[in-house]
């Protein structure tokens, strides 16, 4: 019988190192790309998703794609995510990384990747977070989240949770329970996806980083938080790369509409070529149309899928990018004969 558990023992322990190791791997930009598609995705299934409420209310959200979950009379979760808070305007700010672990005991065997969504809904215990180690269910109460699109039916503990956690696995999305596991900021993740040390202001946030933030910001409502000192202007290497994504994620949206649908959510012209960038107004007009069908229930079936969010998030991140690069240049007179 010792035998048996120091061998599961080991296995458990091993099984920890890849899933170490693999996490290790996965790049940030990685990580924060997939933590948008993880929302995305969870919000989006029909009548199981998290309520639109539970996330307008939230002063904070943890994402965790691919939590690795390997049990063998001993069971371990480990996750690589993201964490972004609302400041005091209701305005969100840059994901910061975290790292998620946590265990359970019984007999359990077999690997398994689940995705994590975390809402926190009150300003202490998004300070808790912040500051260091943080255990779910021991430095603030957390309950399984309701689902559908109706939160009216949640339960008194879950109204009462200062954090409400949701988990997708193999397909199957439902509230879960996490007590127990521990929440803590990389800060070495954090420096290195910015560019700067640690405890210092990014000097500019990544396309992929406020591609998630205006994704996050339309779900809930929230505007989007300006840094101090401000975020640098994107090159125009970043920005023609952007477009070229735009023109990618379009082309596939076109794909499913039928001649009346492609022109009404159709781009400027201009986004499909390498020349001059479309004017701001053409890109204003094409995203009001995407704004209309995103808010409109009618069209759910469209505006729930992927192909149409990812079109629209990256729309719209085109046009800040455009927006703010025009911005940046100096408003001078002609130069001197």
């Amino acid at each position: 019988m010792i035998r048996w558990q120091t061998f599961g023992l080991t296995l458990v322990l091993a099984l920890c190192q890849l899933a170490t190791t693999a996490a290790a791997a996965s790049s940030s930009e990685a990580t924060v790309e997939n933590a948008r598609i993880v929302l995305t995705e969870l919000l989006a299934i029909p009548g199981r998703g998290i309520p639109a409420k539970m996330l307008q209310d939230a002063q904070a959200v943890v994402i965790v794609p691919d939590v690795i979950k390997i049990g063998f009379i001993g069971g371990v979760r480990r996750g690589h995510g993201v964490v972004l808070v609302r400041d005091p305007d209701g305005d969100w700010g840059a994901p910061q990384f975290l790292t998620l672990t946590g265990g359970s005991f019984g007999w359990q065997i077999g690997a398994q990747a689940t995705d994590v969504v975390l809402v926190f809904r009150s300003e202490r215990s998004v300070r808790n977070l912040l500051s260091g180690k943080f255990t779910l269910g021991v430095d603030a109460a957390a309950a399984a989240g309701p689902v559908g699109r109706n939160a009216a039916a949640a339960t008194d503990a879950q109204l009462r949770a200062e954090i409400l956690s949701y988990s997708r696995s193999r397909g199957l999305f439902a509230g879960v329970s996490l007590d127990g596991s521990v929440l803590q900021i990389d800060q070495r993740a954090s420096s290195e996806f910015y560019g700067s040390a640690v405890g210092e202001l990014p000097a500019r946030i990544p396309t992929s980083a406020v591609t998630l933030i205006e994704t996050v910001a339309r779900i809930t409502g929230g505007g989007v938080a300006t840094a101090p000192g401000g975020a640098v202007a994107a090159s125009a290497n970043d920005i023609n790369t952007l477009r070229a994504q735009l023109a990618t994620a379009s082309t596939g949206l076109q794909k499913l509409l039928t001649p009346e649908w492609q022109k009404y959510l159709a781009l400027p012209a201009e986004i499909y070529g390498s020349g001059e960038p479309p004017a701001l107004q053409s890109l204003d007009v094409a995203l009001s149309h995407f704004q209309q069908v995103a808010t409109d229930q009618q069209f759910a079936v469209l505006s729930q899928r992927p192909e149409f969010s990812t079109t629209m998030d990256l729309l719209q991140i085109y046009r800040l990018e455009l927006a703010q690069a025009a911005n940046s240049r100096l408003q001078l007179p002609p130069p001197p004969r």
